[in-house]
């Protein structure tokens, strides 16, 4: 939703009103440059009352469960009735799914327990119960404390229990991007290779992950899907990774979509960065879990605390606690220390020079390796992660610094775009050539033909070469976005910080940046732009959190409405 949209819907709802409004184009303007921040809606706040008031006696303004262009409801905020509508009939298929128990062999559960999860961690034992036993199970926390793990005990113990069931069983697994997509399948393959499986539950077992749009049935040019509230998807039970990135109209739709019979685990963290799109839906729907009163879903989240990966001597596992906790002397005491895992640099005039030496390092092995699955595999180790993709210290400036590096030192020859070695960054689905938004590719000599072609990872652990000519929209990849990294993982990483505030620096895009890391994070930064980070947590702002967890809203029924957007 873009500010050059307003003027437009302010013509609009002017001449459905039936005269200029100063009240309406004001509030208007208000609620697109909040949507366009990533707020669903207006807060009570933002309008004075006289305004609100004035409002709700015009012809295009209602109240909850109306059919007019916007809606204030009972707090005050105001929303446009897509949202509204998006956001009451997700709270309303949430509090219902968790409402309903699950069928299941207490018996098979037990043994299944007891196979898999033989230690003493009672939060990953709670939360294959709760997939086991309840429709609608959220499994959140932090990287390395188990969530891929837990989820692929919870579908195996599904799988066993719909295989003892004697019918057949529709299993899907998806995530918001491709490379998530990929990330959680190659997660659930690895594990699944451990167990000892019947093969009458692995025949039940999906062969890949897919993207939630590609799940649906997305339709070029529309924002509709294929399978939707008349037309179900045909699933007994659905996983879906990196639940943080799942915008609020998505998500919507992807309950609307499924059956009221069908299981949903949804796993993420619930501290790392937002959609960019509209909603914190992850973030509002565990928003309630620690505080005094329940809620009708208060049964159906698991947070998972215990560390897997990390140590407790890990420096990156203390910084990123640290880092959600707002601990600013106890980051500041991390970044000064001396670790084997995480080291920092509180950046000077020398930027370029300190630059180099991580450059080369980090890229040189892709560069020299034999093959192109060999490149993509040793590429997938060292990223660089910004908070921007224009400006200054942004990933374009970025990587036209590393560039310069590369072909400084003879590695690169950029004598044109698609130059041998350059890593490339999908940034829009193209279901035809299966790539889609996020994917990585590197741009390599085919060894057969010898010309060039952009190489991607398949499902099946091999390689596919594309045509450079082909490629829907990409840029460069040797550094990018925070945000461009979610739902990937690296061996190490280089986090760079802007030199001043910016209103995108936020606690949780420093958290997810540094938890991108398994083995090593070095962090430059100033004590401007950390600050920044620190003091500043992500706020969006939406009515969900409320309808979930408030009390007054549980017994409170749900009006139907059309479906609209």
């Amino acid at each position: 939703m873009s500010t050059t949209i307003a003027p437009h819907l302010v013509r609009l709802l002017n001449g459905l009103h039936g005269s200029p409004s100063e009240d309406i184009e004001r509030s208007v303007t208000l609620l697109c440059s909040a949507l366009e921040q990533g707020h669903v809606c207006l807060p009570p706040d933002a309008l004075a009352e006289n305004t609100k008031a004035a409002l709700r006696t015009s012809s295009v303004v209602g109240a909850p469960g109306e059919f007019r262009p916007l809606i204030i409801d009972s707090a005050g905020r105001l929303y446009l009735q897509r949202y509204w509508a998006h956001e009451s009939r997700l709270a309303q298929a949430l509090k219902s799914r968790a409402s309903c128990p699950a069928p299941h062999n207490a018996k098979l559960l037990e043994q299944g327990i007891a196979q898999y999860i033989p230690d003493a961690d009672d939060a990953q034992r709670s939360a294959v119960t709760t997939a086991v036993t309840k429709r609608f199970t959220v499994i959140t926390g932090g990287p390395g404390t188990g969530k891929t793990y837990t989820a692929t005990v919870a579908l195996v113990l599904l799988a066993t229990q719909f295989a003892a069931e004697g019918a057949p069983a529709r299993i899907a697994v998806a995530a918001p991007t491709g490379k998530a997509a990929a990330r959680i399948g190659e997660s659930l393959d690895a594990t699944l290779a451990r167990f000892p499986l019947d093969e009458k539950v692995r025949a039940l077992l999906p062969r890949e992950a897919t993207t939630v749009h590609r799940l649906l049935g997305s339709r070029p040019g529309s924002p509709d899907f294929k399978y939707n509230t008349t037309n179900p998807l045909p699933l007994d039970l659905l996983i879906v990774d990196e639940g943080t990135m799942v915008d609020l109209p998505l998500m919507a739709r992807m309950f609307d979509a499924l059956p009221e019979s069908a299981r949903v685990i949804l796993l993420g963290d619930r501290d790392q960065l937002a959609s960019v799109e509209a909603g914190h839906v992850l973030g509002d729907i565990c928003a309630g879990l620690h505080d005094d009163h329940d809620g009708p879903l208060r049964e159906n989240i698991c947070e998972l605390l215990r560390n897997h990966r990390f140590g407790d001597d890990s420096s990156i596992h203390r910084l990123s606690r640290a880092i959600r906790a707002g601990d600013s002397p106890t980051v500041t005491t991390l970044l000064s220390s001396t670790a084997a895992d995480l080291s920092s640099w509180e950046t000077g005039v020398d930027f370029a020079a300190q630059l180099a030496p991580r450059v080369l390092a980090g890229f040189r092995p892709f560069l020299e390796a034999e093959t192109p699955q060999d490149a993509l595999a040793a590429f997938s180790r060292f990223r660089i992660l910004t908070a921007t993709r224009e400006g200054e210290r942004s990933s374009q400036h970025l990587n036209q610094l590393t560039e310069r590096i590369l072909g400084e030192a003879g590695l690169i020859h950029t004598s044109n775009r698609h130059y041998e070695g350059r890593p490339i960054l999908v940034r829009r689905n193209d279901y035809n050539l299966r790539l889609f938004n996020g994917d990585i590719g590197i741009i390599r000599r085919d060894p057969e033909s010898g010309s060039l072609r952009a190489f991607f990872a398949s499902e099946d652990g091999t390689v596919r070469g594309i045509s450079p000519s082909r490629l829907p929209e990409h840029e460069t990849a040797y550094a990018m976005t925070v945000h461009k990294s979610q739902g990937s993982e690296f061996h190490r990483v280089l986090v760079i910080l802007p030199q001043n505030d910016i209103p995108l620096l936020s606690r949780e895009l420093i958290y997810t940046a540094v938890t991108r890391a398994r083995e090593h994070v070095e962090l430059w930064w100033n004590r401007a732009s950390l600050d920044a980070c620190l003091n500043r947590a992500v706020r969006r702002f939406s009515g969900l959190r409320d309808l979930l967890w408030l009390p007054r809203s549980w017994s409170i029924p749900l009006n139907k409405t059309p479906r609209t957007g």
